[in-house]
């Protein structure tokens, strides 16, 4: 699985890490995600969604009683 959000596809990015004496080696920029609770394509599942599309409010969430479909 990739590490990716559900809702908007966003991942892993690569750039530099950058010391004092400005050198530059790769390194990872995860985005960050949580495993919520939310009706996609009409059913209630869990999945990875960033903090970004949870807040902006591009998830719906299910209410308190719904079975999670697996």
């Amino acid at each position: 699985m990739a590490y990716r959000c559900v809702i908007c596809n966003k991942g892993t990015m690569s750039g530099s890490a950058v010391s004092h004496s400005n050198r530059h080696t790769k390194r990872k920029f995860k985005p960050n995600l949580q495993r919520v609770r939310l009706v996609l394509n009409g059913r209630v599942t869990r999945a990875w969604v960033c903090t970004t599309c949870i807040k902006s409010g591009k998830v719906q969430k299910p209410p308190l009683h719904a079975k999670i479909a697996q």
